[in-house]
């Protein structure tokens, strides 16, 4: 296995099934951010949400997203999928992980799921009290890790 499948796929284990992230999205160079309930499934990242927030107008014109929790940022292109119903997957894992937003929202007429194909990936790790940047180029398939020594 190569750098970049492993260190991708021992970040995708470390990530886990879901998190409450912050997802950020513009229109019109005006950005916007919000927590939502996001799921992992197989690399790829899904949230639902009310078609008639402001938020799925802006990804519909712009699928350019980004997504961050704690030290890691993912940037990504968003696409619409219909409705949370129709997929399994989804459903089972959110249901799983978020419990009262399943209950409360996913079966709303107007929800809709999203899925975020990761483009690139950054994070702060460090080793003993040294910062690094960790960067994955998803669409490159390249990784690399650089101590920060700042100016």
């Amino acid at each position: 296995m190569d750098i970049f499948k492993e260190k991708f796929q021992a970040f995708l284990e470390e990530f886990g099934k879901g998190r409450k992230m912050v997802l950020s999205t513009s229109e019109n160079d005006k950005v916007t951010s919000r927590m939502m309930s996001v799921v992992q499934l197989d690399g790829i990242f899904y949230f639902q949400t009310d078609k008639m927030l402001r938020k799925y107008k802006q990804i519909l014109n712009n699928p350019n997203v980004a997504l961050c929790i704690d030290n890691i940022q993912i940037e990504g292109v968003c696409k619409e999928l219909g409705h949370p119903l129709d997929n399994s997957n989804f459903c089972n894992s959110f249901k799983e992980c978020f419990q009262g937003s399943y209950n409360a929202y996913t079966s709303l007429d107007n929800e809709r799921l999203f899925m975020v194909t990761p483009t690139y990936i950054e994070r702060w790790v460090y080793k003993g009290s040294a910062p690094y940047m960790e960067m994955m180029d998803v669409e490159k398939e390249s990784y690399l890790i650089e101590e920060y020594k700042g100016i």
